[in-house]
């Protein structure tokens, strides 16, 4: 509304057609059901679809048109993509499904499931929540508990450190690159790609903490978004720990709507295929999102197929005699891949996305023959070394907290330490974020999805 005031009305017209829609399926029997279901779907992905890829399909429609002899020239409307228009979307189609399905019971007070599809912590980036959890804890009476509080403050500051002191500046550089790729080559766009998969990271994980950190000081408990998904070893595992609510969507709606893995095998690679396709397209209408959709899935089926290959592979090489070493290469390997696949997420179109593959090769060859014969090189990311050096340093510490994090609860370990240890680290932290937070004020990236 602070943009367009009339877009209120989108939100409400969802809100009602989805409402008396659950109520409708909830008192109806076999073909009826499904027709208010279908209903209420319609008019979410029809919205959705109207305001996010109406000029995508008629863009590409009119090139395809022309391509062919047919001179064509489809309007264009100047609308705006209302915030965080793809998740209240999804929100709100899990709750008519789960009516539909019978795992939850019709809201009958319009204003609870009003606040349910606009529940302000996560309206805007997720995560996106199941009504089985969320709807009931409107009910229930929040006292004013201290531990409670103070747990969700600490994960509030543990995303705002993420956000401001890490994905800010780390921003400023991949920024620097991404927006200029023709400037760069070589070392400089490997070192920005890199820092990008931790600026959507912590970025997007940020502001997950500090949703669900304003909720629980409130006294309601969200779905955890992230389970340190740059610690997986394989790219399954990633999806599992990587916005663990949309991932879960797909596969609870969608995924298992298609068969799932209970098909013949060739089906199934198909359903996977498909899942990763429109999750690329439901980031963003544009053909670099669906390369990064298409890549992840491309990711999956691969090592679905070379599984035994890699098995074999592994123990010839005695690799199994050191897990260690053998979960650091799974991760090392899993993380170049889902780094590699950014590329085509964060680049402003796909024909500067596949220069900066190809540069990135290139570059990293004409680097590397310099040095060997005593030349040198030099980086052109657009920032002091001390900045370069400071967002190096604070990648390492959250790693070491995320390594914490896999032998003992942060938030319990600091409440069993005394009170000017806990205090001490509070302003350590506070500090951090005000006076090494990159300065300009940057806007979540999944906003705009």
């Amino acid at each position: 509304m602070a943009f367009v005031p009339i877009y209120i009305l989108i939100l409400a017209f969802t809100i009602v057609i989805d409402y008396f829609a659950g109520l409708l399926i909830e008192r109806s029997q076999g073909n009826k059901r499904r027709l208010y279901l279908i209903a209420s779907l319609v008019a979410n992905i029809g919205v959705l679809a109207m305001f996010k890829y109406y000029n995508f399909l008629t863009s590409n429609l009119t090139h395809m048109f022309n391509g062919i002899g047919v001179k064509t020239s489809l309007p264009y409307l100047s609308i705006l993509l209302p915030i965080g228009l793809s998740f209240h979307t999804f929100q709100a189609m899990s709750y008519t499904i789960e009516v539909y399905r019978g795992n939850q019971k019709a809201e009958r007070h319009f204003g609870i499931y009003a606040l349910y599809v606009m529940f302000y912590p996560q309206l805007v980036a997720g995560p996106i929540e199941r009504p089985q959890n969320l709807l009931h804890q409107f009910y229930e009476n929040h006292l004013f508990e201290y531990q409670r509080i103070t747990d969700g403050l600490k994960l509030m500051a543990w995303g705002l450190f993420k956000k401001m002191v890490i994905a800010d500046r780390l921003a400023v550089v991949v920024d620097n690159v991404y927006n200029n790729p023709h400037d760069h080559q070589g070392l400089s766009l490997i070192i920005a790609t890199v820092f990008f998969s931790f600026q959507i990271f912590c970025d997007f994980s940020g502001y997950s903490d500090i949703a669900i950190g304003a909720a629980q000081v409130m006294g309601f408990t969200l779905m955890k978004n992230f389970e340190r998904p740059y610690h997986s070893k394989s790219i399954s595992e990633f999806w599992k720990r990587w916005h663990i609510s949309l991932s879960t969507w797909f596969r609870d709606y969608f995924y298992i709507s298609l068969g799932g893995n209970r098909v013949p095998v060739p089906r199934w690679y198909f359903n996977i295929f498909v899942v990763f396709l429109v999750s690329g397209l439901w980031h963003g209408a544009n053909w670099t999102f669906v390369i990064w959709g298409v890549l992840n899935g491309a990711y999956l089926i691969l090592g679905l197929l070379t599984k035994d290959i890699r098995t074999k592979v592994a123990g010839m090489l005695g690799l199994n005699r050191f897990p260690r070493l053998q979960n650091i290469l799974q991760i090392g390997t899993t993380f170049s891949l889902i780094t590699f696949a950014w590329i085509f997420f964060r680049a402003r179109n796909y024909r500067e996305a596949f220069y900066i593959v190809r540069s990135s090769i290139s570059g990293l060859r004409e680097d590397v023959f310099q040095v060997l014969h005593g030349g040198s090189f030099h980086l052109t990311l657009g920032v002091p070394n001390a900045d370069l050096l400071l967002g190096i340093c604070a990648i390492l510490f959250m790693e070491c907290i995320h390594i914490m994090q896999t032998k003992t609860n942060i938030r319990e370990w600091l409440r069993a330490r005394p009170l000017y240890v806990r205090w001490g680290m509070y302003y350590v932290a506070l500090f951090f974020i005000v006076f090494l937070g990159a300065g300009n004020v940057r806007q979540f990236i999944y906003f705009q999805f």
